[in-house]
C-alpha cells in the first residue's frame, strides 16, 4: 500500500442515503447531503471523484452534486467509503489491487445498516480495474495508516475487537497486514479517542488520532484542554509513538495538530480532529469546525507538513455529528501502472509481490 501522498487516479465516495446515520428530520438529511456534496466538490477541484449512489438517494444526489462528479448507481448502506470500500495497493509491476476486507458495521452494531455494503469493495474494484485481494479480516480503511515503506498504524481495540475478529491474535493480524498491504512493521496504539469508543463509534479508528505525513514524520491529534478526556488519552498514545520506530528504524518526528476549542456538543465530549484530512493531488482537504483561529492554525500546520499542496477547509461538523470526518467518507485510488512504481517508496519486491499478483484468498482466523 503506497503512502496517501502518492499520485492519485481519483477519489471514491458514497452518497448518503436516508436512515439512522443520516438523521430523522428533513433538516438533518439536508445538512448531510450538503456536507457530503461540499467535500466531493472540494476534492473535484483537484482530481476526479466517483460517487456511488443508492437508488433511494438518486434525486437528492442529482440536486446536490456538482455536474463534474461522476455517479454510479449501486447499493449503499453506510456511506463511509473509507470503511466500506476497498483499500488500494500496488503490485511489484505497478498493477492495481484492491483489498476486500470484511465489513460488519464496525463490530455488528444494531444501528448499523451494513448488509447493503457487502459488495461495495468488489464493486469499486471492478470499476477501477483492480485485482481483488481477499481477506477474512474484519477491518476498515479508517483503522489503518501506512507510510508506503512498510509501516502500518493499528489500534488494539479495532483489529483485535472481539465483535470484529473474535479469534484473531496480534500475530495473525500482523501476518495479514504483511500479506495484504506489504506492511511489515506494525505499530499498535492502545485505543482511540473518547467519543469514538462509545456505542455509536468505531472503537478507535486511527484516522482521527494520527497519520504519517511523510516517512518518519507523524501528525498527531492534540487535545490541549485537560478537562477533556482525550487530553489524558493522547498523552498515553504519544508515549507509545515516541517509543516506536518505523520500518526504516527511525523514531518519529511528531507534529501536534491541536484540536479546536469546542469541547462538547449535544451528545457529550466531541472528537473533533484535524488529523482526519484527505491528501489529494496538489492539495489537502481539511476538516473545519467553524473556529477561524483554530482552523487557520490547522491549515498552517498541514501546509508545512505537505509542502507544495494547497490546503482547503470544509466544515466537517455535520460529518462528526454522524460519526466521522473527511478522511472517513473518501477513499483514494493511487495511480497504477509502470509509472506508479516509484510510489512504493522502496518497499521490497517480496512484500510488494505479496500485495497483488492475482486474486488472493486469505484468512486470519
Amino acid at each position: 500500500m503506497p503512502s496517501e501522498t502518492a499520485p492519485q487516479e481519483r477519489v471514491w465516495m458514497s452518497f448518503p442515503r436516508p436512515g439512522v446515520t443520516l438523521g430523522e428530520t428533513d433538516t438533518d438529511r439536508a445538512a448531510g447531503f450538503a456536507t457530503w456534496s461540499a467535500v466531493a466538490a472540494a476534492v473535484a477541484d483537484f482530481e476526479p471523484v466517483t460517487m456511488l449512489v443508492d437508488p433511494v438517494a438518486a434525486d437528492a444526489a442529482a440536486q446536490h452534486l456538482r455536474a463534474d462528479i461522476a455517479t454510479v448507481p449501486a447499493p449503499v448502506g453506510e456511506f463511509w467509503m473509507r470503511d466500506t470500500g476497498p483499500t488500494f495497493v500496488l503490485g511489484q509491476d505497478g498493477r492495481l489491487g484492491a483489498v476486500d476486507w470484511v465489513f460488519n458495521g464496525w463490530g455488528d452494531h444494531d444501528w448499523a445498516n451494513w448488509l447493503p455494503d457487502r459488495p461495495t469493495a468488489r464493486t469499486v474494484a471492478e470499476m477501477a480495474g483492480a485485482e481483488v485481494v481477499s481477506s477474512a479480516l474484519v477491518n476498515e480503511g479508517g483503522g489503518i495508516h501506512v507510510d508506503g515503506e512498510g509501516t502500518v498504524l493499528l489500534t488494539r481495540t479495532v483489529q483485535l475487537d472481539p465483535r470484529r475478529n473474535p479469534e484473531a491474535t496480534q500475530g495473525t493480524v500482523e501476518v495479514e497486514m504483511a500479506r495484504t498491504l506489504g506492511a511489515t512493521t506494525p505499530i499498535w496504539l492502545p485505543r482511540g479517542l473518547h467519543r469514538d469508543m462509545d456505542s455509536l463509534g468505531t472503537s478507535g479508528h486511527v484516522d482521527i488520532v494520527a497519520t504519517i505525513a511523510s516517512p518518519g514524520v507523524l501528525l498527531l491529534h492534540s487535545q490541549e484542554d485537560p478537562s477533556h478526556p482525550d487530553h489524558a488519552i493522547m498523552a498515553h498514545i504519544r508515549e507509545v509513538l515516541e517509543a516506536a520506530t518505523d520500518a526504516r528504524g527511525r523514531h518519529f518526528e511528531i507534529l501536534d495538530l491541536p484540536a479546536p476549542a469546542t469541547l462538547q456538543d449535544g451528545e457529550g465530549w466531541v472528537d473533533y480532529s484535524y488529523v482526519n484530512h484527505l491528501v489529494v493531488n496538489g492539495g489537502v482537504i481539511a476538516c473545519g469546525y467553524g473556529e477561524d483561529r483554530a482552523d487557520a492554525r490547522a491549515r498552517e500546520i498541514l501546509a508545512a507538513a505537505y509542502p507544495g499542496r494547497k490546503v482547503v477547509t470544509v466544515d466537517a461538523r455535520e460529518l462528526f455529528a454522524r460519526g466521522g470526518g473527511i478522511h472517513c467518507i473518501t477513499q483514494h485510488q493511487p495511480v497504477s501502472g509502470p509509472a506508479a512504481l516509484a510510489s512504493l517508496n522502496g518497499q521490497g519486491a517480496a512484500s510488494a509481490a505479496a500485495q497483488t499478483s492475482h486474486t488472493t484468498q486469505g484468512g486470519v482466523r
